[in-house]
């Protein structure tokens, strides 16, 4: 079952239980700001999309103070929710809700009724925060499991395309397609440095990402954009687009616009101690790179770094 519908399962539940008016479930969203990930509501005037900073309301203040709150006579102390669209027309009577531990969000209830929630109700909500916890814990661990079975199920097929490719453009093209079908970045490429160390040419792709042929073949100024940085500084690099930059026309170099990016990560190939190539995954949409994805990433280049030695080696060894 979806982790939503669980989750409003629960919350169902506890409307029943305290005959409250609304459950509402608030979890972060990111450093400052909590999201309404679920709710349960006898009426329609939830806003669905509703966002929190701590400290903006009652559920701010369970937010910003990791304290649990009870106010069994709502309409007097002036405070806000900042769930309801309009709270006038709700005419909530009272309101109890309690906080997710280490600051992972808060668990609330509302009610129509007048003086309807005590403290012992108060320590049941815990249970029931405990109880989201400990599902949010078994969520992350199964997502965690199948993640690390996606990743090497990906480097098992990577590992036998050569198997099956001679040529090394042909690799590079099925080696690109794959890692983008299975980290689902639409835009996968490679970089090779020239042989002068000055400049970069775009060796390969999995699909076609210049917006005009004229570019195939052009070589890159190393002192230029995301790549070259990756190529100077022989460092992994990723950036997502704000709202003063334009991460599109910033991975290469300002006069070619490739097309409309949000993310992107740029990872070097070291062959012999030094950044030969860099491999670029973007995407149309934002992206937060974990912790989990980038180690899988770079043990991707690892093996792509070993696989261009052993070239190296045994074109030396004919040449011999």
């Amino acid at each position: 079952m979806p982790e939503k519908d669980l989750y409003n399962r629960i919350l169902g539940l506890l409307c029943s239980v305290f005959e409250a008016y609304s459950a509402v479930l608030f979890l972060p969203e990111n450093n400052s700001t909590y999201k309404l990930a679920s709710f349960f509501s006898l009426g329609d005037n939830i806003l669905s999309q509703c966002r929190l900073k701590p400290g903006q309301g009652l559920v701010g203040w369970i937010l910003r103070e990791n304290q649990p709150i009870l106010v069994n006579d709502f309409e007097r102390t002036g405070e806000s929710l900042g769930y309801y669209s309009s709270e006038k027309r709700e005419k909530i009577k009272a309101f109890m809700g309690c906080p997710l531990e280490q600051g992972h969000g808060a668990l609330c209830l509302d009610t129509k009724r007048s003086h309807s929630f005590s403290t012992k109700d108060q320590k049941i909500l815990h249970q029931f925060a405990l109880l989201i916890q400990d599902l949010q814990k078994d969520i992350s661990l199964n997502h965690g499991t199948n993640r690390e079975k996606h990743y090497y199920a990906c480097l098992q097929t990577l590992h036998v395309l050569r198997l099956h490719y001679r040529r090394w453009s042909d690799y590079l093209h099925a080696f690109l397609c794959t890692l983008s079908q299975y980290t689902d970045f639409p835009y996968c490429f490679f970089a090779s440095r020239d042989s002068a160390g000055n400049g970069y040419f775009l060796e390969g792709a999995n699909r076609e990402i210049f917006p005009s042929r004229d570019f195939q073949g052009k070589k890159f100024n190393i002192e230029e954009g995301l790549v070259g940085w990756v190529f100077r500084n022989n460092t992994m690099l990723h950036s997502s687009n704000s709202e003063n930059s334009n991460l599109s026309n910033r991975i290469l170099n300002h006069s070619i616009k490739l097309p409309e990016l949000q993310s992107a990560i740029c990872l070097p190939i070291m062959v012999h101690m030094r950044t030969r190539a860099v491999l670029v995954l973007a995407d149309h949409r934002r992206h937060e790179f974990s912790k989990e994805e980038k180690k899988f990433l770079q043990m991707v280049t690892e093996y792509l770094s070993l696989f261009l030695e052993n070239l190296y080696l045994k074109s030396k060894l004919r040449e011999a």
